[in-house]
């Protein structure tokens, strides 16, 4: 894992706002953090903590990262959890439950959770707690996903578990169920690192030649969504909108990009709809990690872009609004979960609600460049303040202090 120093952000958020951060610290000095999830690689969660965890272990804490043990039944199981908690009409069958249990049980006989907090990330490892044996300090469950209106089976499957935790981590307000016992109900939004490879500046040599090697034309315009090929990110709905924006803009270029992450078995399913659906259009480019699109890939596409698109049916935050936001780049988005809190309607892009307010939105960016280059630059401020990785620090710092009643 990348050792990281706090120090090198002061040029981006101030050297104030790193010394608070610091004497925060020091009131828990040495605590030992562990943070448990299904995956090290693919999706915002990981990324995170990737990021997160060294600079925890920066500032004097005793942080590490751990991975629980899974197969493809068990992945298929929590996939179809994640699903229900959206929102999706799907049947909870006692097969179904005795694989997560069992899985959840092996895990919890595995893994040492000896710290003084352990920080459970989304369903995946959440009922660990229920058969974990040894000591442990103040457990945490962070809900990345959102929960506004789950399947109520699923949901009354899971409240136990959820129970068991001193403190639950949501990313806003509305994803707090009130039907649910939950200790200790807090709010911290996700957040990207401006110093990583995905969001650091970029030499405009560089983004030319990744956009030379992935045969994507610098001088045509170009609209891109980064998002998990997924039905909750509607990569078919995505298509649709630039077949309207291509018949106003025949040279347009739509780039869809995403990491194929082993915790999501449906993944290649809707790569290959989704491929289907594009046909043979040169312009429309499906680009993973399987092709070498990595961080510092996506970066230079981002920034190359006119137009981010997040055109997702469920978003519990959506890291990519995040990272165009950072970028300069206004983004449309859906006008869901946790996609309003970044998109300031006309400020920093644009929110929607259906295909065809997407493509308005899209090309009226396209058409207006001096007014898409305010809102970016709007967009740009707006995550300063709220969503980098240094004040999700603070939050999770702040958390900790409250639950071992520190002054």
């Amino acid at each position: 894992m990348n050792k990281l120093s706090l120090n090198n952000y002061a040029s981006i958020i101030g050297n104030n706002e790193v010394e608070k951060i610091r004497k925060l610290a020091e009131k828990i000095p040495n605590a030992s953090v562990c943070h448990v999830n299904a995956t090290s690689y693919g999706g915002g969660v990981a990324e995170i903590l990737h990021r997160l965890v060294p600079l925890m272990q920066d500032v004097g804490l005793v942080a590490d990262w751990k991975v629980m043990e899974g197969a493809n039944e068990f992945f298929n199981v929590t996939k179809t959890i994640h699903n229900a908690l959206q929102g999706m009409k799907l049947s909870l069958t006692e097969e179904m439950k005795n694989i997560y249990l069992r899985f959840s049980e092996m895990n919890a006989e595995t893994l040492n959770l000896d710290y003084d907090y352990v920080v459970m990330h989304d369903p995946q490892p959440l009922a660990i707690m229920k058969y974990y044996r040894k000591h442990i300090g103040k457990r945490v469950w962070r809900c990345h996903i959102d929960i506004s209106e789950p399947n109520q089976e699923f949901i009354d499957f899971l409240a136990p578990f959820i129970e068991l935790y001193d403190a639950s981590i949501f990313t806003m307000k509305q994803f707090v169920k009130k039907a649910l016992r939950i200790k200790n109900p807090t709010i911290i939004t996700p957040s990207i690192d401006p110093l990583s490879n995905k969001n650091k500046p970029l030499s405009e040599n560089t983004i030319l030649s990744i956009l030379e090697k992935y045969d994507v034309k610098p001088d045509d315009p170009i609209m891109t969504q980064v998002s998990r090929f997924d039905p909750w990110k509607d990569p078919i709905g995505v298509i649709d909108v630039y077949r309207m924006i291509k018949k106003k803009i025949p040279k347009v270029q739509l780039l869809l990009i995403a990491n194929m992450a082993c915790d999501d078995p449906e993944g290649w399913v809707y790569y290959e709809k989704t491929a289907r659906y594009a046909g043979d259009d040169y312009d429309i480019h499906l680009l993973t990690d399987m092709i070498g699109v990595k961080d510092l890939e996506v970066n230079a596409f981002q920034r190359a872009s006119n137009v981010i698109l997040q055109k997702s049916i469920r978003e519990g935050f959506g890291l990519s609004v995040t990272e165009a936001l950072w970028k300069g780049i206004p983004v449309v988005g859906s006008d869901v979960g946790g996609i309003p809190l970044q998109i300031i309607d006309g400020v920093t892009g644009f929110l929607v609600n259906s295909v065809k307010e997407a493509a308005e939105k899209t090309l009226y960016l396209l058409k207006h460049s001096e007014k898409a280059k305010e809102m970016g630059e709007e967009g740009r401020k707006h995550v300063l303040r709220k969503f980098l990785i240094t004040k999700h620090l603070k939050s999770y710092l702040d958390l900790f202090i409250k639950l071992s009643h520190i002054n």
